[in-house]
Order: structure tokens, then sequence, then C-alpha cells
């Protein structure tokens, strides 16, 4: 009888903070919430939409015509919230609602401060609870409350310095679980060895593995043990430093097609001036020390170059 095998599986976190320009349109939204007044930007059809886009939804031309919007308005549907989840605006149960602010023709969607769901119905008037500190997001808005009259919070301090950039962290938590195929080849990586696959003798060798051969769909369950040695099909110099970049530029991010392999894998190639590496470069592994192994091609901390003649454009031309 066929059992599946013991597959892996691990909590996965991906978090860093997501910095952008915000542009002329966004800007002005978010300086008015610094003031605590809302915007929203008139269309070429003469609604009023909050937040405002950057381009018309019907013309696609530049929206330049700002409009004052209420801090009060009507919610026009909502989801309760029993659970709240790390980083939503309240530890306790709330509302999720579409708002549609007086002024306004399209709706926000924003947090409402109540109870109980049966304190939040469709219709219902709220406005803004403003932040005790304004400093040009959409946190400036705490949250919505029933009512009609408006928080009294201090007035900010005007600033003559429009908001142009915002950092929006950005935090992800979940549970993955790899495939059969996927299981093999990270079991392989924490013995220090790289696994490809395919269907059978004839077909092509997949690193890291696939769970089927996209062509036909068949299952890659033919396994290989590759080399740690390969050539540089293309590569990347990076010159452009970015937050939390771990190598100062400039540096070389390259696909590199394993001896045995028909399908590049991309990694670091160290070792040499960046403006030295080029297509058939001839690179080897270099592993971490064998006590920081762990299920991941982070194993390898990045390729080097091994000095021998550069391959033959020939051999590595359908693998591009």
């Amino acid at each position: 009888m066929n059992t599946a095998p013991e597959v892996l599986s691990a909590p996965l976190r991906a978090h860093f903070d997501y910095t952008r320009s915000v542009g002329p349109t966004i800007g002005t939204f978010l300086t008015k919430l610094r003031e605590r007044k809302i915007i929203g930007a008139r269309g070429s059809d003469g609604r009023v939409i909050v937040p405002p886009p950057e381009y018309d939804p019907i013309t696609a031309a530049p929206l330049t015509e700002f409009v004052d919007v209420a801090a009060t308005g009507t919610v026009e549907t909502w989801t309760w919230v029993r659970e709240p989840l790390p980083g939503q605006p309240f530890d306790r149960p709330f509302a999720w609602a579409l708002i549609r602010l007086d002024g306004a023709d399209t709706a926000l969607l924003h947090a409402v401060d109540i109870a109980a769901p049966e304190d939040i119905h469709t219709g219902m008037r709220v406005t803004a609870r403003w932040a005790e500190q304004t400093e040009g997001s959409i946190h400036d808005i705490a949250c919505f409350e029933p009512g009609e009259q408006a928080s009294t919070a201090t007035e900010p301090e005007s600033s003559a310095e429009p908001v142009t950039g915002i950092v929006t962290p950005v935090d992800l938590s979940y549970k993955h679980t790899a495939s059969p195929q996927e299981t093999v080849y990270l079991r392989g990586l924490a013995e220090g060895k790289l696994i490809g696959a395919r269907t059978d003798a004839a077909g092509k060798v997949y690193f890291p593995p696939r769970g089927a051969n996209p062509t036909d769909g068949r299952p890659t369950e033919d396994y290989l043990e590759l080399s740690d040695h390969g050539t540089v099909t293309t590569f990347c110099i990076v010159n452009v430093p970015f937050l939390g970049q771990r190598i100062k530029p400039p540096y070389v991010a390259a696909y590199v097609l394993l001896d045995g392999a028909d399908i590049p894998v991309l990694h670091l190639v160290l070792g040499c001036e960046a403006s030295e590496v080029r297509m058939g470069m001839r690179v080897e592994a270099v592993w971490k020390p064998r006590e920081e192994w762990g299920y991941g091609l982070e194993n390898v901390d990045h390729f080097r170059p091994t000095g021998e003649p550069d391959a033959d454009y020939e051999t590595y031309k359908h693998h591009l």
C-alpha cells in the first residue's frame, strides 16, 4: 500500500518596512489628514472620490481638483471582527465599515469603535475620531464612532512641509507545508546536497524540483544529486542600496546553471570584482559552516569563480 511521505512544514514570517514616495495627489490627502481635514478629488463625471485617486477612473487623466468633505458620514456596509489580529486598530472586537463621508460619492474603508455587532447597522451615522498626534497617514483617523459630533482634539501645529513619503510596515506570518518533491530537496540541503528532479531519464532536470513537469503534468519523482559547480547564464550588477541590504554594492545576482540541471537558479556571485562577472563564467558554491546549515538554499552562502575556462555559449544558450 502506498503511503504519502512525511513532508516538512514550518512557520514563516516575512516582515519589512515598505518605503515609497506618495506623489502630489496622495501627498495632498495625507498632508490634509495631518491637519485633521479630509479631502477628495472630483472626477470627470462630477463625483467626489475619497480617498482621492491619482488618475480619473473613466478618462485616466490626472486628477487635480481637490474637494473638502466632512469628517462625518454614513455606514454603507460593515463586517464584524470578533478576534482582532495583531496590527489592527483595536485589541478588542470592532467593525470594519465602508463609510460614505458627507460631500463624497464613494466610500472610505475604516474601523468603527463599537462594543457589539448589534450596535452598528447600514445607514448609521458616524464621525471620525482623530489621533492625539497626527503625522500624515491614514492612521491620523484613529477610527470612527457613532454619532454626529466630531471629536474635540487639539488642533495640530501647522507645518509648511507637505507629506512626500510614507513607511508602511509589512508583517506576514504563515505556515508553509512543502510538497513531497520540495521536502526531498530541503532534506538534501540539510545534508549538504543539491537535489534536482525530473520525470524520467529523458526529462528536464529541475532545480529546485517541481511537483510536476510544466509541459506534460507528470510528477517529477526521479531525483538526482547535482554538482555544486555551474555556469553563469545571465546576471545583474546591483548598484542601488536599499533597506535591509546585507552586502555593500556593487555586487552581482546571477542565474547559475548547475552542472546536470536544465533550469538555472538565482544566487549571489562574489569572490571577484562585479565588473569581472560574465556570461559563461564557471562558478562553484561556497557553503556556510556545517553548524549553520538548515533547511534552505541559504546554506550556500554564495558562488565564486572556479578559474576554469568559460563555458561555450552553445552549452547554455537554451537555458537563459
